[in-house]
C-alpha cells in the first residue's frame, strides 16, 4: 500500500507491488469499458507506472506519450503498431519507445502489461511542439 497526495503523486520513497495480485484484482472489475482497464500503480513528478489489462481484440487508438515509455508484457500477447510497422509482443517481452512517437495497441488475447513513462519536466513539456497525452 502506498500513500499519496490528492493529485495521486506518491509520498513514499519506495513501494512494492504484487503484479499477479494486481492483475487478478483487475479481472474482478470486469466488465471494463472498451475492454481495457488501467491502474496507476506509482506516480511521481518524473515517473509513472501503469498496469493495463486488455480483453482480446480491445484496442487503444493511436496516441503518443510526452515522455519515453516502456511496455513490459506480463500476460498474453499484444500488437503494438508504430507508423504502420507492427510489433508483436508476448509475455516476457519488453519494448521501449522514445517520446512523442504515435502508436496504437491491440490485444491479440487477454493481456496485461506495465506501461512505464519517464515524465518530462515542466520546462521540457512546455518546449514540445505538441502538448498533451493522447493527442
Amino acid at each position: 500500500m502506498t500513500t499519496s497526495q490528492q493529485d495521486g503523486t506518491m509520498v513514499d520513497k519506495q513501494a512494492r507491488f504484487d503484479l499477479l495480485k494486481e492483475i487478478a484484482d483487475s479481472e474482478q472489475k470486469k466488465p471494463w469499458p472498451s475492454g481495457i482497464y488501467a491502474k496507476t500503480l506509482f506516480k511521481k513528478h518524473d515517473f509513472r507506472i501503469v498496469l493495463i489489462t486488455m480483453e482480446k481484440a480491445a484496442k487503444m487508438k493511436e496516441h503518443h506519450a510526452d515522455g519515453t515509455i516502456s511496455l513490459q508484457v506480463l500476460k498474453g500477447k499484444i500488437h503494438l503498431n508504430i507508423n504502420g510497422h507492427p510489433h508483436d509482443l508476448s509475455t516476457g517481452n519488453l519494448f521501449t519507445l522514445a517520446a512523442s512517437i504515435r502508436h496504437d495497441v491491440e490485444a491479440a488475447e487477454d493481456s496485461a502489461f506495465l506501461l512505464t513513462i519517464s515524465w518530462p519536466s515542466d520546462e521540457e513539456l512546455a518546449a514540445m511542439k505538441h502538448r498533451g497525452y493522447g493527442t
